[in-house]
């Protein structure tokens, strides 16, 4: 006798994004893993009098998504502190300071962040802004991308940090005519006044991680790698792992301190392990800043507004040299490593590291990848598919929007320009392609990014593709976004596919994909999210 189903979908495309693509309308799942994928007919005989069965009326089910580099703890951070993410221009972002400060007066500091560069001229907002609304307490509210800090002169004052503070070696403090601080602390530069910052509590940091899983599996993710993970981090990820709050499948990638060496390894090491849903096996350099900063590492000097060469070639945080050896180290111990690559040097030093590892070490299966990838040389793009390094794209950025337009483009020049964000070489090249988000730098959602990912423009931004002929196909946008990821994070054997025998983390969303103009991707929501076949987020008009 036939042991009924506990779930059953009928009545749907599904979209199994497996190796072979097969039509299927009905899904069963049993104890958490999915025992049939077919017809409606080959399904229904799993049916008992306790199955739950969930008619999708035409509605697509969906492998759960999976996210390759994103900072929900941070993210979670920011929703329960200062949140500016809300926020449309630098007037909304100095009036949400205003009210926080308003509604929290016993903070002994204003922290957040969630502001963006475009808001303000130059991309560099001022101290006075913020010592209109709060004078007498320190403010210190990180940059949307992560890559600088906006604070008021108390926080400076606080810090010790005016006229006579040299930039540190990895960042770079904005200054005013004078020489003073103007506001904006760029790279780890921030760091001069973030370390002031109070330390989150454990239970603040665990709120966090809720807040922020949450948000993500109501953008349908299942399964993500954290970015940035920090001893804090970890132990929030830990106690929510064994007490049962961790819903998700997390790889967490271990921070590399840049300031030090080789002598942290064996921290590292002593760090890794697993608790749960929760492993702790991968370790995350952080090579360059950001474009917009000029931080970013590129192979030629930045332009100045007039066209003209700077000297500036952005920063390389981890000498080239050091990074091959730390790789090499790190590979051989066993770690996966994840590289974060704005600018074309960068990209380039990060795949010479991995080139270096596996000549002393040999073929692996770590799954090395970077993410970000704004600049790629286009003599470096078949070098992930030759040494088997995945490229980690955050497809959100690769369209015309003011940051792209006013902020960079003209400082790369048109050449350099033309070198962003090609996924579509890359994968013309045969490279692996993941995705994430990096949030909460931008969206969570992962059908935004596919939108932009297929159509290289953002609803409500210019509809002119920006680089269209490095457009992805829906398939391979879709593929990046589940099985590509799942493969990065060594969670392709049990997820990534809808396939007899893995675990039944699914999505429905309100719409089938493959069926509307791909213009109208980013119309698409997510109805509900499973994991092992349970519910973890519905929406009411589900």
């Amino acid at each position: 006798m036939t042991t009924p189903a506990d779930l059953v979908f009928l009545g749907g495309p599904v979209h199994t994004l497996g190796p072979v693509r097969t039509a299927a309308t009905a899904v069963a799942v049993r104890d958490g893993r999915i025992v049939a994928v077919g017809a409606n007919p080959d399904v229904r005989p799993l049916i008992g009098r306790a199955t739950e069965v969930v008619d999708l009326a035409g509605r697509a089910l969906l492998p759960g998504f999976q996210d390759a580099h994103v900072h929900p703890v941070l993210a979670g951070l920011t929703m329960i502190r200062c949140d500016l993410h809300d926020a449309r221009d630098a007037d909304e972002a100095v009036a949400a300071v205003r009210a926080y400060a308003e509604a929290n007066p016993d903070a002994e500091w204003i922290s957040g962040g969630g502001w963006s560069m475009e808001w303000f001229p130059g991309g560099t907002p001022s101290r006075h802004l913020l010592d209109a609304v709060v004078p007498d307490r320190p403010v210190h509210l990180i940059n949307r991308d992560g890559h600088g800090a906006w604070v008021n002169t108390r926080a400076l004052e606080l810090s010790g940090v005016d006229a006579s503070t040299p930039d540190p070696a990895d960042g770079r403090i904005e200054r005013a005519a004078d020489g003073s601080p103007q506001g904006t602390l760029h790279e780890g530069a921030s760091h001069l006044v973030g370390r002031h910052v109070p330390e989150p509590t454990a239970d603040m940091m665990l709120r966090a991680l809720q807040a922020g899983q949450r948000r993500l599996h109501t953008a349908g993710v299942t399964a993500w790698q954290d970015a940035m993970v920090d001893p804090k981090v970890q132990r929030a990820y830990v106690a929510a792992a064994e007490s049962g709050l961790l819903t998700a499948r997390v790889v967490g990638a271990l921070w590399w301190d840049r300031d030090r060496g080789e002598e942290q390894i064996p921290e590292l090491l002593a760090r890794r392990g697993e608790a749960g849903r929760f492993r702790a096996t991968s370790v995350k350099i952080m090579q360059d800043g950001v474009a917009e900063n000029f931080t970013a590492a590129m192979t030629s000097s930045y332009l100045d507004g007039c066209g003209c060469r700077t000297g500036n070639r952005g920063i390389s945080f981890v000498a080239p040299e050091a990074l091959r050896g730390y790789v090499t180290r790190l590979d051989a111990e066993g770690f996966q490593v994840h590289v974060h690559a704005v600018g074309d040097r960068a990209a380039r030093e990060a795949l010479d590291a991995f080139e270096a590892a596996r000549a002393a070490n040999g073929a692996n299966d770590h799954r090395h990848h970077i993410a970000h990838l704004q600049v790629v040389h286009p003599d470096d793009v078949p070098r992930f598919a030759a040494l088997g390094v995945t490229a980690n794209m955050q497809p959100l950025w690769a369209a015309h929007e003011p940051q792209m337009d006013e902020l960079t483009i003209p400082f790369l020049g048109p050449e350099r320009a033309a070198w962003q964000y090609p996924f579509g070489d890359l994968a013309r090249a045969g490279a692996s392609l993941a995705a994430g988000s990096d949030w909460p730098v931008s969206s969570p959602d992962p059908l935004l990014g596919i939108h932009v990912a297929v159509n290289r423009w953002v609803p409500g931004e210019r509809a002119e593709a920006f680089l269209p002929q490095q457009r992805l196909s829906l398939t391979a946008a879709l593929a990046a976004y589940t099985i590509g990821t799942a493969r990065v994070n060594h969670l392709d054997t049990g997820t990534g596919t809808i396939e007899k025998g893995k675990f039944a983390d699914l999505v429905v969303t309100d719409r089938d994909p493959y069926a509307i103009p791909a213009g109208e991707l980013a119309e698409t929501s997510v109805l509900a999210t499973y994991v092992e076949g349970r519910l973890v987020h519905t929406d009411p008009a589900f």
